[in-house]
């Protein structure tokens, strides 16, 4: 089986695009392969590192990338999660270009509680729209299969 390819892209590929690149994986490492860059490259924050761990993901092994490190490959699913990556993001070939705009939980100013409660916030959304919009489509596949190899 063919896995699909996946990029999710943010400003500083640091916070939303890191923990969908590690939630992704993590729920379907044999169906999709999974990375994660940002219009420009900073590094991860040790909130999303936080927060994922919460959940039992370990991206600490995460390292923010430049989307010029994936020009000329083509993606299955090219996935903006903020505004600004979605107006700045350069053309990437592929099947299916996907917006949906979380917010920015680095931008949080405030207290170690109120920053690391907007990064579960976020993380929470992001999984939850990936849950609702990935599990679907796997599910999809898996019908159509049975249908086409008469298994039903």
């Amino acid at each position: 089986m063919n896995k699909k390819k996946v990029l999710f892209i943010c400003t500083h590929n640091s916070a939303s695009s890191q923990m969908a690149e590690g939630f992704l994986r993590s729920i379907y490492p044999d169906k999709y392969e999974v990375a994660s860059a940002g219009t420009i490259a900073s590094k991860v924050n040790s909130y999303a590192i936080k927060a994922m761990e919460e959940i039992g993901i370990d991206i600490s092994n995460h390292r923010s990338k430049s989307i010029e490190e994936f020009k000329g490959e083509i993606f299955d699913y090219v996935i903006t999660v903020c505004d600004h990556a979605n107006e700045t993001c350069p053309f990437f070939p592929g099947k299916v270009h996907i917006h949906h705009n979380f917010e920015d939980p680095a931008q949080v100013v405030g207290s170690d509680e109120e920053k690391m409660d907007a990064f579960r916030r976020v993380r929470d959304e992001i999984t939850k729209w990936i849950e609702e919009n990935f599990v679907k489509e796997s599910e999809k596949n898996v019908e159509l299969r049975v249908e086409k190899e008469g298994l039903s």
